[in-house]
């Protein structure tokens, strides 16, 4: 007998592949949403998510009991605003608008925010309450999101999390740690940073698949919750992490060109809302994932 149906969007993205072993392992039956161009499976369907027509043929044929919406354009530096809003704002809505019409609405609906909406807040350990002051498109693309989210909030049973960063085996090396990663199993002598001061509340991807898994059977509609370690390292800090792990130091170099606008300083997370709805998460250690991701296993 089938388990529960389970949709994921960015199915074939960094968060989305954990998400689905975490999801199968627990006995749901799996479909997901892959990049346009990427070949069709069964229960595997590229697709625009700004094409509203795409969305609601998918949806009507997966008929999910359960969605967890990751798709999204998600770095930061990414050079096309218009895409941005595109796909974060448009292509949710057009998923929601799917999911609505459906004879039988899904029993939870997990749409992934981010952190970042809280910006260069002025508090040392942010909270769900804590204002927004996005300082970048990605930023505002995910709080215009959730603005628009609530639009929905009637109809469907809709969660929001926002994730602090996070990391592991499989995300691209344009992020901060897989490059830092890359760089020393490659044996690389020096490596160009921007600024190697800012803070970070670093999670293992694996203890983020775990906290959405637990988000989608134990639904709160109408919550927006925290999803972080409430620790935070600097990039230095990992740097330091690394050269103990590879046996070798290297040189950072501060590249201007890669010193951000608008740089958020320090992102640190409170996650108590979290742990009441679904229980303490047991967070791998950091070092431990930078040592799983420098073996490479899967």
């Amino acid at each position: 007998m089938a388990g529960p149906r389970a949709l994921i969007t960015g199915l074939s993205g960094f968060t989305g592949r954990h998400l689905a072993r975490e999801l199968e392992a627990a006995g749901y039956e799996v479909f997901g949403t892959l990049h346009r161009g990427e070949d069709a499976a069964p229960g595997r369907f590229p697709l625009d998510l700004c094409r509203a027509d795409q969305v609601r043929a998918m949806v009507d044929q997966v008929r999910p009991d359960v969605v967890a919406h990751l798709a999204a354009i998600s770095f930061v530096a990414h050079g096309d605003a218009d895409a941005i809003y595109q796909v974060n704002v448009l292509g949710t809505r057009n998923l929601l608008a799917a999911l609505a019409e459906q004879a039988r609405a899904p029993r939870a609906v997990l749409l992934a925010s981010s952190a970042n909406v809280y910006g260069n807040a002025a508090r040392e350990i942010l909270d769900e309450s804590t204002p927004f002051a996005p300082a970048n498109d990605y930023a505002v693309s995910k709080l215009a999101m959730e603005y628009m989210a609530g639009l929905w909030s009637a109809r469907l049973p809709i969660t929001i999390a926002r994730p602090f960063n996070y990391t592991g085996v499989g995300q691209a090396p344009q992020f901060l740690v897989p490059k830092i990663v890359d760089h020393f199993k490659r044996g690389e002598r020096v490596i160009e940073l921007g600024n190697i001061d800012v803070e970070r509340d670093f999670s293992d991807v694996r203890t983020v698949a775990r906290a959405y898994r637990l988000l989608l059977e134990r639904p709160a509609p109408g919550a927006v919750l925290n999803v972080c370690s409430g620790q935070v390292h600097s990039l230095r800090q990992v740097l330091a992490m690394m050269e103990a792990i590879a046996g070798y130091r290297i040189e950072a170099r501060v590249n201007p060109a890669f010193v951000r606008a608008n740089e958020v300083k320090r992102l640190q997370g409170d996650g108590a809302r979290l742990r009441e709805l679904v229980g303490a998460l047991e967070p791998i250690p950091f070092e431990d994932t930078l040592r799983w991701m420098y073996r490479g296993d899967v």
